[in-house]
């Protein structure tokens, strides 16, 4: 009789925490995209303009793994003035032999942030300066704070801004981050400002226009835009990405189509069939990453399926031996 387990959001945080083991799932699932047949079909978006939401469905499967995720993912932007989170969602995973269903992961957009957040820590490990100590973080969301923390897992920052359009938000989340991560952080209500001297910039938010111009970047600069998940947000101007010494896609094909790359196309700075180095690439070796301390080095990171799958197995992994979850038979 087939068995399933259901995970609910409280569970999963027990289990499945921002550490230096979801940081090397996320990597080894980049290594993965990059190396092996991996099937990950082009992202499903409906958009609901009227409610200012969206929903995206992901899903890759990996040769090698059990198991493959399913992914629904709501964005609802007004939510908050609701007293709702903008952001929740849930998991499949299914088995890659036979398709049943082995897991519905109730995560409201945990894994989801985990797996993101992890994304910047392997990003800023392959790209940042070893020695990078100083972080600008735009936005100051659930997404910013987990990318603060994800950072300090991978370089040692000692010190960070935060920007946020809500200057209120910026110094709440300021405040809750410098307690937590045990580093100074501050809100910075100038964008220009909070760029400059920081040797990581994260950009985390859903702008439309953007937030990172040329002028703000200087050499040395690791700057890793993870907003960009949808064709109309841009947070990088177009002459950032022709500065840059190296620009990385967490996938080519998706960043063509909807990532800060989309956007430098469009506006001519790059060839529509430049070749693009993948971050996975620089994981296994194929391609280089940072070569000198001046560099500037972008990574454009749209969120893939192949991280879904990957932090879903490893919930699945952690459930099993902790015994956790409820088990429906059908």
């Amino acid at each position: 009789m087939p068995r399933m387990t259901i995970l609910t959001e409280a569970e999963l945080r027990g289990i499945v925490r921002l550490d230096l083991d979801a940081v090397a799932c996320v990597e080894n699932a980049f290594r993965a995209l990059a190396t092996q047949a991996v099937a990950m079909p082009p992202i499903l978006r409906l958009d609901i303009p009227e409610a200012n939401g969206e929903v995206d469905v992901k899903t890759a499967y990996v040769p090698g793994i059990d198991g493959f995720a399913i992914k629904i993912s709501p964005g609802f932007f007004d939510n908050p003035r609701l007293g709702l989170p903008s952001v929740n969602g849930m998991m499949v995973l299914l088995s890659s032999k036979t398709g049943l269903v082995e897991a519905l992961l109730l995560d409201n957009g945990y894994l989801t942030d985990v797996r993101t957040a992890a994304a910047g820590a392997v990003a800023a490990k392959h790209l940042a300066c070893e020695d990078a100590a100083v972080a600008a973080v735009f936005g100051a969301g659930v997404q910013a704070g987990l990318q603060l923390e994800a950072l300090t897992l991978v370089r040692p920052i000692r010190e960070a801004r935060i920007w946020a359009r809500d200057g209120a938000k910026a110094e709440a989340a300021a405040a809750d981050l410098s307690d937590r991560l045990g580093i100074d952080v501050r809100a910075e209500p100038d964008a220009e400002k909070a760029a400059f001297g920081a040797e990581v910039i994260v950009t985390t938010t859903p702008a439309t226009e953007p937030l990172i111009k040329a002028g703000f970047v200087s050499a040395g600069q690791h700057i890793t835009a993870m907003g960009s998940d949808a064709e109309h947000k841009n947070e990088i101007q177009p002459a950032v990405i022709r500065m840059a010494d190296l620009y990385v896609a967490d996938n080519a094909k998706q960043t063509r189509r909807l990532g800060e790359l989309h956007h430098a196309i469009e506006a001519g700075v790059m060839a529509a069939d430049a070749e693009v180095t993948e971050l996975g690439q620089i994981i296994a070796g194929e391609r280089h990453g940072r070569r000198a301390a001046a560099d500037i080095t972008i990574a454009d990171l749209t969120g893939t399926g192949v991280q879904d799958t990957a932090i879903a197995t490893l919930a699945s992994e952690r459930a099993r031996a902790a015994g956790a979850g409820t088990i429906f038979e059908s």
